[in-house]
Parts: structure tokens; sequence; C-alpha cells
């Protein structure tokens, strides 16, 4: 337990970084579908898409993923809370999200995106729900 805490730090800073993607990369996807028509907007927009993704989104998540295992390997007890099986549920759902965002990533790369910026405007939204089901059940941590 002597590096707990600084792993929690780590843990923090990584989630903050992963965050930061999964809220602006949709808002990307946004500005590249609805100016379409705008060909030099649209190739800084993909050169923004992936750099934001593969620089800092993905390394973000994976720091976040191994500082809370390594979390959980110092404190199992963890496992045995109900709250954090909803968290773990709610992250395994965030990691889904996180990764679709690559696919619709590539999808626009290529061009061969038909969804809307309506759809990518609603897509946005996931992340904020997960993020308050996470926050909520590590700090308020109800018994069930």
């Amino acid at each position: 337990m002597e590096y707990y805490s600084w792993i929690l730090a780590f843990h923090i800073v990584s989630v903050l970084s992963w965050m930061a993607m999964l809220f602006y990369l949709p808002r990307l996807f946004v500005y590249h579908r609805e100016n379409h028509d705008k060909l030099e907007f649209i190739e800084i927009v993909k050169t923004q898409e992936y750099k934001l993704y593969k620089y800092i989104g993905l390394p973000a998540l994976w720091a976040t993923l191994l500082s809370g295992i390594a979390m959980i390997t110092l404190n199992s007890a963890l496992m045995s809370q109900g709250w954090f099986h909803i968290k773990l549920f709610a992250l395994v759902l965030l990691i889904a999200y996180s990764f679709s965002l690559d696919y619709y990533r590539k999808e626009l790369a290529l061009d061969s995106s038909y969804k809307s910026g309506k759809f990518f405007r609603f897509y946005n939204e996931a992340p904020t729900i997960l993020a308050i089901i996470i926050v909520a059940m590590v700090i308020v941590k109800p018994s069930f």
C-alpha cells in the first residue's frame, strides 16, 4: 500500500486525459460531418481526430486500465463491494464506447460514414452519463 496514493494520482490523471478524448473526439466528428463540403477543413479535422485518438486517448485508456488493475491488485477487497461491480460495468461500457470512436474515426477518414452531425451530438452524451455513474459509485459507495 506504500505506493497506492501515487498509483491513484496517476490513475486520476490518466482518466482525465482519456475523458478529454471521449468528450472532444465526437465533437470533431460533428464538425467533420457538418462541413463535409470543405475539403481543406476536413483534412485538418481528420488529422486532429487521428492524433487525438492515437496519441492522447488510446495511451490514456491503457494507462487508466493498468493503474486501475494495479490498485485492485493492491486492494483486492474492492472486488467484494457491490458499488465496485457497478463501476466496473460502467467502465466496460466506457471502454466499448472508446473503441467505437475509433471505428467511427476510421469510417470518417475513409469518407464512408453516413452518420449525421446530429447523431454524433447525441452520441457525445454517452461518456457523460457513464462518468456520472462511475463517479457516483466511487464517491458515494452505496451498499447493495
